[in-house]
């Protein structure tokens, strides 16, 4: 297979980056489609910046490899880095410069053959700047500038993009601004987002690896993500019907653990918590027995397991797992090659 074809943008497999004797990603391994949109979360110090970094080019790995549409990140840094656009956490602006002189300048830097005026064009009207081109980016406000630093990843169109905390000192309006920007690159690029901003995973992401101490404990796809903390899932029910009667139902349900009533009312429905075993979903099989009993379903909301609490739950179940041995020798060492300028 030709690798522009590949199914996968990115494949990292058993990464390691080590400093001295302390590891900051420790064996990590995932892969990110074509099109796919991927939120990479994790507390601070988790390892998320070391991981772009070597998926960028911009530090090598101690162990393992990465690959770029089938490029390896090291051997072939340059076809790897064509592809991709990076913003880093802090944009990389030069602030004298106008936004169009800095946007000439990535675009004769990156080496693009596109029609300059027709392309830098339309990335000033994806990113929204049209109307600062001529201003110096020192003057402009922190949203704006953000977004001439997600222009610059746009220039020379690359299918992969990378955003580094994009949203960080943002006042809530830009950050509505700019999510909604990344939502709308999802369309026609591969976003890899790194954030440790669970609302942001949640607006714009199809998919969640969550990473810490340097180790993936969670990779799944936004509505599977509660599946990962592994704890029985919990429902607020509000049902029309003898309340005995429509407890002992709820109770035989195959994978229910518990229910009790609660003393919400909502006209004639009465509100029950139910809790189900870890990955056992009852939604279908409570509709069914309430709907063959004539008894009316009129409310069911999931409880408790929005991202944050799956999110607190991993991190903590990772945090308080006795840590392994970190004495194993890589098989290669890249720790001493010399890397080529991209």
């Amino acid at each position: 297979m030709d690798k522009t074809e590949t199914e996968y943008m990115i494949e990292v497999e058993d990464l390691v980056k080590r400093y001295g004797q302390k590891y900051a990603v420790d064996g990590i391994s995932f892969k990110v489609k074509r099109g796919e949109v991927v939120g990479f979360l994790g507390p601070n110090g988790a390892g998320k910046s070391t991981t772009i970094n070597v998926i960028t080019g911009f530090l090598s790995s101690t162990s393992g490899r990465v690959l770029v549409e089938g490029h390896d990140v090291l051997d072939e840094p340059t076809a790897a880095k064509k592809l991709i656009g990076y913003l880093p956490e802090q944009p990389p602006l030069y602030l004298d410069m106008t936004v169009d002189e800095y946007l000439n300048f990535t675009y004769e830097l990156k080496g693009c053959r596109y029609n300059r005026k027709k392309h830098l064009e339309e990335v000033c009207s994806v990113t929204k700047i049209a109307d600062v081109r001529e201003r110096l980016i020192k003057n402009l406000s922190k949203g704006y500038r953000q977004r001439v630093g997600i222009a610059q990843a746009l220039v020379g169109n690359p299918p992969l993009i990378i955003l580094d905390e994009p949203t960080v000192g943002l006042d809530p309006k830009q950050i509505i601004e700019v999510r909604s920007l990344i939502r709308a690159l999802g369309e026609n690029h591969t976003v890899l987002l790194s954030t440790h901003i669970l609302s942001e995973v949640q607006t714009v992401c199809d998919r969640i690896v969550i990473i810490n101490k340097g180790k993936i404990i969670a990779d799944e796809k936004k509505e599977d993500i509660v599946r990962a903390a592994e704890d029985g899932r919990a429902y607020v029910a509000k049902i029309c019907g003898p309340t005995r009667e429509v407890t002992t139902c709820l109770r035989s349900r195959p994978g229910v653990i518990r229910v009790e009533r609660s003393g919400e009312r909502d006209g004639d429905a009465h509100s029950y918590v139910i809790e189900s075993e870890p990955g056992t979903d009852v939604r279908k099989a409570i509709f069914f027995a309430l709907a063959q009993n004539n008894w009316p379903l009129v409310g069911l909301e999931p409880v408790g397991e929005d991202l944050e609490d799956v999110f607190i739950k991993l991190v903590d179940r990772s945090d308080t797992k006795k840590p392994g041995k970190q004495n194993r020798k890589p098989v290669i060492d890249n720790s001493d090659i010399e890397r080529k300028e991209g």
